[in-house]
């Protein structure tokens, strides 16, 4: 990813916490047929060696799955507040006129080499921490051992189970460093007043960087 200095984002903590605000990774891989990639939900294990471990799983049947048993390197990608900002919220504009659109977010790619997981018992795990991390906010959670024990078995033998430790992390939050701040500031003015909430996000980040 290509990462100027002022965008470029090392602190550990900081990307650990947006992956797990991400949570919906984009995992992509290459094998005989070319590149691939699977959207999957991502459990970050953070103390699991230096940069930490990506778990998920896949379908059986996804050619992917095949692909990951040859242990190349993955690249899994993770995004999460992103916007479009107009020249005209930039004091800028009408100060010289020298001023362009341009789009921010915030972005992390996790680089690591695939163990693939066929064991019945490790894939049960797995798909129970993800079930319980999603379901915790909910007032009344389901469980795996809700649902029929023959129903669950027979579809844990539909998928495979991926851990990916990490072997590199790359953070890149493009919000508008490199801009005067009170161009900064009509771009978060005019982001918070937004009906998306994906601008109004991105405002709020904004100006947790601007104010950190």
């Amino acid at each position: 990813m290509y990462i100027p200095p002022r965008f470029r984002e090392d602190d550990l903590g900081v990307l650990h916490a947006m992956v797990h605000h991400a949570r919906l990774g984009v995992l992509v891989s290459s094998g005989p047929a070319g590149l691939i990639a699977s959207h999957v939900p991502m459990l970050l294990d953070p103390d699991a060696g230096p940069y930490g471990m990506l778990t998920c799983h896949l379908a059986r049947a996804n050619a992917q799955s095949r692909d990951l048993r040859h242990e190349g390197e993955v690249m899994i990608v993770f995004r999460a507040e992103d916007a479009y900002v107009s020249p005209s919220w930039y004091a800028t504009k009408s100060e010289t006129g020298k001023v362009v659109p341009t789009w921010l977010y915030v972005a992390v790619h996790a680089y690591g080499r695939p163990r693939v997981i066929d064991d019945p018992d490790a894939l049960r795990t797995i798909v129970t921490r993800l079930t319980e991390k999603h379901e915790a906010p909910r007032r009344d959670p389901w469980a795996v051992t809700d649902a029929p024990e023959a129903y669950i078995t027979a579809l844990l033998g539909g998928i495979v189970g991926v851990e990916i430790p990490i072997e590199r992390l790359e953070g890149k939050w493009k919000l508008d460093q490199d801009a005067s701040d009170a161009d900064v500031r009509g771009a978060i003015d005019e982001l918070r007043s937004s009906e998306d909430y994906r601008d109004r996000e991105t405002a709020e980040a904004m100006d947790r960087r601007r104010k950190a």
